[in-house]
């Protein structure tokens, strides 16, 4: 991945940089990605779960849009309930021109279902210059492009308080034997390693699935995705005697009942804290902003991170992301459509904090702090990428606080011994769950 991109393809972003400046003059164009730079008198609306602080950088975005082609931009917010939001809309022969979905199975269910445009002939040279294969691959249903990743997590890191892991002689660890020994290492220093909040199921099923993704493989934890494999595979039980390593209640704060009762806020927050209660914490790049909301730290001071060390050789990210679709094929929605497919619509978020482009040419240095740079690199340059796996099952068994693999996960971590229990129930459940 190149750091810088010189001199830039798209004549947009002299606009960009003056609408995230707060003084765009609207004399540039957009022609050199084949947006008309001129549609004043085009009107189209955008839909998005996000509200607060994502709302109001998102609408960004759309400023500097609007600001280069003159197309005026009505943005909604769905709130986490967008599947229901959006079938209502289409069901009435009213959707929005372009939506954001926060899943791949929303759009995969939205285009069966026909309510999606496919967007080869639109953006698909941009998809093909500027993203890694694995983001077409993630936006296609049966053969046909229909999705544009704009924002992405990386859910492969772990943070980590500088201040312990210097006192305790550690540095930051590269494979899992390390991550281990650095474990052990910093409990006899005084100081309990790893801060698991078990009390939010799904932060467990994100230690599975990247602790999965590197002992099975990408083809694997695919066929496990659609339940192709039972949960009971040997590669499951395989990930599970690997992740009870690092759920050994001495070196887990609090130990095993510390860890079921801590939330995911308290987990970050508490290996932050003066004193420390823990010295590193596993989950994704928004785990920034808990450090720097919740607690005193400094990020790239007193606060760092490392990837996600790789097992046996091997790596990867896990990630989720928000995908663009478009549900009216309009002149507007197709102009935007191309839009957020270019480095320069992901370059006006990643200034403003809080976000991460999966586009591989987003220039580095439109990040904020060199941690999320380091973050987002990791990401777009990433050889292997698997979306959530929890987030791809029925809702009823990878997404239901209290039930499926939320609760299941959180009975692995009471006791990781019984692996053949544990993926007996996975399975039942999860052939319940598929039908």
């Amino acid at each position: 991945m190149r750091r810088g991109r010189g001199t830039r393809a798209l004549a947009v972003v002299a606009a960009l940089a003056l609408v995230a400046a707060g003084c765009g003059n609207g004399d540039d164009d957009t022609t050199d990605i084949g947006i008309d730079d001129d549609l004043a008198g085009v009107t189209l609306e955008v839909a998005a779960v996000w509200t607060g602080e994502e709302q109001r950088n998102f609408e960004q975005v759309l400023a500097a849009f609007e600001e280069a082609t003159g197309a005026t931009v009505n943005y909604t917010s769905t709130g986490d309930d967008i599947a229901a939001v959006l079938g209502s809309r289409i069901a009435g022969g009213n959707p929005p021109d372009v939506a954001m979905l926060p899943q791949p199975g929303l759009l995969r269910d939205f285009a069966q279902q026909g309510a999606l445009q496919p967007i080869e002939e639109i953006a698909g040279d941009l998809v093909d210059a500027h993203y890694a294969e694995t983001w077409r691959d993630l936006g296609t249903v049966d053969g046909e492009l229909y999705g544009v990743w704009f924002k992405a997590a990386n859910k492969s890191l772990v943070w980590y308080n500088v201040g312990v892991f210097e006192d305790a002689g550690v540095e930051p660890p590269e494979t899992w034997d390390d991550f281990l020994e650095a474990a052990r290492t910093i409990t006899d220093f005084g100081v309990d390693a790893i801060s698991v909040g078990g009390a939010d199921g799904w932060t467990l099923t994100d230690w599975f699935e990247n602790v999965y993704l590197r002992t099975a493989g990408p083809d694997l934890y695919d066929q496990l995705t659609d339940h192709e494999i039972p949960w009971t595979h040997e590669s499951v039980v395989e990930a599970l005697e690997v992740l009870a390593e690092a759920f050994d209640p001495d070196l887990m704060a609090g130990g095993t009942q510390g860890a079921l009762q801590t939330d995911f806020n308290t987990s970050v927050a508490q290996v932050f804290t003066d004193p420390p209660r823990a010295a590193m914490v596993y989950e994704g790049d928004f785990v920034a902003g808990v450090i720097s909301g919740e607690t005193d730290a400094e990020l790239g001071v007193d606060a760092d991170v490392f990837e996600f060390p790789t097992i046996g050789g091997a790596g990867g990210v896990v990630g989720g992301g928000d995908v663009a679709v478009l549900l009216r094929d309009t002149e507007g929605g197709r102009a935007l459509m191309r839009y957020l497919a270019s480095p320069e619509s992901g370059e006006v978020w990643a200034g403003l904090g809080g976000f991460i482009s999966p586009n591989q040419d987003v220039d580095l240095d439109a990040y904020p702090d060199e941690i999320t740079r380091s973050i987002a690199e990791a990401l777009a340059g990433a050889d292997v990428f698997r979306f959530d796996l929890s987030d791809l099952q029925p809702a009823e068994f990878g997404a239901t606080v209290g039930q499926g693999l939320f609760s299941l996960f959180q009975d692995f971590l009471a006791d990781p011994g019984d692996i053949d229990g544990v993926t007996q129930r996975m399975e039942q459940e999860a052939a319940a769950a598929h039908g």
